[in-house]
């Protein structure tokens, strides 16, 4: 027996190599989805994470609290579940593992990363201008809150926060990919909410939603749009390390034996 027979033979590497299978056999889709699929579904992506954002400054305006207001934005992330749109972060785990597999190319990942971070923008930004005139009293809110990341800094230690936001998100995707109980999924996107907006994490999508509400809020923002954009570089950056290095890398170590038998099959039916 090959020793990678032999790690495979308990029943919790089982549940890794079964967890392994679904992300290739999700990921391959994803990859090769027309243009207009793409883009349809990033930008409702960024609508669904948008309305967990409304949420959450709702909460913050009527509570002061950032745990509360961190709870409430779990809206957010279960519509991206339970609507199969697509999160820019979401694009770390089941997409990098799918290239490593031979299911799609470098190009192809780069394709979806870009596609998606745009159109979650641009679906979040026009969502929160609704917002902004819809709830003008949320405006001093969203001000405030937007300023503490466009205005946060570029040190060592919100570099750091930027690394956790990408790892808890990619933690939560892989969470879903470890069971087929949709309760167990929808409790792992309350969780990652809860973490992620309640902890004040920096996510270049879900905050750059809360910049927008603060840009939209009739001049009450501190920051303007080409803060944001250096803010957001920042932010992608820290994500991408957090997401793909700190959290993806070491769960495809683990996966790797199953990845290494899709590889040649997956490059087989493509010919």
């Amino acid at each position: 027996m090959e020793p990678d027979d032999q790690i495979m033979e308990g029943p919790g590497e089982r549940r890794v190599a079964e967890a392994a299978e679904r992300i290739v056999a999700e990921g391959r889709p994803r990859l090769h989805r027309t243009w207009a699929s793409l883009v349809a579904t990033a930008l409702l992506g960024g609508i669904d994470v948008s309305v967990g954002v409304m949420t959450l400054l709702f909460v913050k305006h009527e509570t002061g609290s950032d745990l509360l207001a961190g709870l409430a934005f779990s809206v957010g992330l279960i519509a991206l579940l339970l609507g199969h749109s697509e999160l820019f972060t979401e694009g770390f785990l089941v997409p990098v593992s799918t290239v490593i597999a031979g299911a799609a190319t470098w190009l192809d990942l780069l394709r979806l990363w870009v596609t998606v971070l745009v159109m979650n923008l641009v679906g979040g930004w026009a969502f929160m201008w609704i917002v902004m005139r819809a709830f003008p009293e949320l405006h001093a809110t969203a001000a405030e809150s937007g300023a503490r990341f466009v205005d946060g800094g570029y040190t060592l230690g919100t570099f750091c926060l930027t690394v956790l936001g990408g790892g808890v998100i990619t933690l939560m995707t892989r969470m879903h990919h470890g069971t087929e109980s949709m309760t167990g999924k929808i409790v792992a996107s309350v969780s990652a909410a809860f973490v992620l907006a309640g902890l004040g994490l920096w996510h270049s999508v879900l905050d750059s939603m809360i910049a927008f509400a603060g840009l939209h809020a009739a001049g009450d923002a501190s920051y303007g749009y080409a803060d944001w954009l250096v803010w957001l570089a920042w932010a992608v950056l820290g994500n991408v390390v957090g997401g793909v290095l700190l959290t993806t890398a070491l769960r495809l170590v683990r996966s790797a034996p199953v990845l290494r038998e899709d590889a040649p099959a997956t490059g087989a039916a493509d010919t």
